[in-house]
């Protein structure tokens, strides 16, 4: 054994000779496809600062921070080329919970071409328009009371609650009338209307309503699209207080709605777009309806962004990364795209806000 191991150690290389050439070619700088020497700095915050100063900050971190710096990046681009038609998809609870003005505004001054929205945005948009509030809650009880006392007590007292916001049910029945009177009158015995139809007549309604009865508050997202020729799409309409009104009208008046005609009319225009972009709130159908309507165009998205907060690993469209609707042809493989993934009632004020700064609106 001794002379075995005696002959293994005279193989070995000397130090110096081979062990040391070895060595000095570990210090050579490895071939690194993905690496930039883009080291990450540090996020600065001061008083006084912008909202898009502090978006620029993020440019300097990472993780979440670096993703809403890349999708404020985008989305001024979108906004800022006027060869872009905007498709805007705003799913979740958005306008009671005080996102409705953004939506607007980016409405009226001409960022948004096409919108895909809930009936329950809808009805919320509606309520607003005509009188009706939105208020400040709880998912609190306190220490002595469970979340189901909490809630029974507003059942009691004909509250509804979304989360931490109120709304008395009293303001549905505002806005049955609404429809009744105002809305559905517009489009009946016309046959079979479309979706979008209907939310421009609702539109409409809204806005003169709330101007006639001098409404504290603004008319809102249909009104703004009404005004400025921006087409509501609602592909989901059914699913909503907006559809069962729809739908109860229906059984005793001459109206119905065709719920495939909003599909020509938003396909026309990603024919028509020179480019296109995508902004995406949320998930669920207002997500999947903007995104699809690419599957039939010749094009593809040129940019998109969406804010969720839902998670790409359950494999759902509502969390899935844009990355992933590349490889359905939904985004041209250049497309400038970011996902940011948190509560988008945080992040589409910064990004907003931060994005129009940028274009100077």
């Amino acid at each position: 054994m001794t002379d075995d191991h005696d002959e293994s150690h005279d193989d070995a290389p000397e130090s110096g000779e081979d062990a040391g050439e070895s060595h000095d070619e570990g210090h050579h700088e490895p071939h690194r496809e993905e690496f930039h020497h883009d080291p990450i700095a540090h996020a600065e915050v001061r008083a006084g600062m912008t909202v898009g100063e502090l978006a620029d900050s993020y440019g300097d971190a990472g993780i979440g921070a670096a993703d809403l710096h890349e999708a404020v990046d985008i989305y001024a681009e979108m906004l800022g080329d006027d060869d872009v038609t905007n498709f805007f998809g705003l799913a979740g609870a958005m306008v009671p919970t005080g996102m409705r003005r953004i939506v607007a505004n980016l409405i009226r001054d001409g960022h948004i071409d096409a919108l895909v929205t809930t009936g329950a945005n809808l009805t919320h948009d509606a309520i607003e328009a005509i009188g009706g509030k939105h208020h400040h809650g709880t998912e609190d009880p306190g220490e002595d009371r469970t979340l189901r006392d909490h809630d029974e007590q507003l059942r009691d007292e004909q509250v509804d609650r979304i989360y931490n916001v109120y709304l008395p049910q009293e303001h549905f029945a505002l806005f049955e009338n609404h429809l009744r009177s105002e809305v559905f009158p517009e489009v009946e015995g016309e046959g079979a209307v479309s979706i979008q139809e209907l939310t421009n007549a609702l539109g409409k309604a809204n806005s003169e309503v709330n101007e006639r009865e001098s409404v504290e508050e603004s008319a809102g997202v249909a009104a703004a699209a009404y005004e400025n020729d921006v087409p509501i799409y609602c592909p989901a309409i059914q699913d909503s207080v907006l559809g069962l009104q729809a739908w109860m009208y229906s059984q005793t008046a001459d109206f119905t709605l065709d719920a495939l005609a909003d599909m020509t009319t938003i396909t026309d225009q990603a024919f028509e777009a020179e480019k296109s972009g995508a902004m995406v709130v949320g998930g669920g159908v207002p997500k999947n309806y903007v995104l699809q309507t690419m599957l039939v165009s010749p094009e593809a998205y040129d940019y998109a962004v969406q804010l969720t907060m839902d998670p790409p690993q359950t494999g759902g469209l509502s969390g899935a990364t844009l990355d992933e609707a590349r490889s359905w042809g939904k985004l041209e493989k250049a497309a400038r795209n970011a996902s940011v993934y948190a509560d988008a009632t945080i992040t589409l004020p910064l990004v907003t806000a931060a994005a129009r700064e940028r274009i100077g609106e």
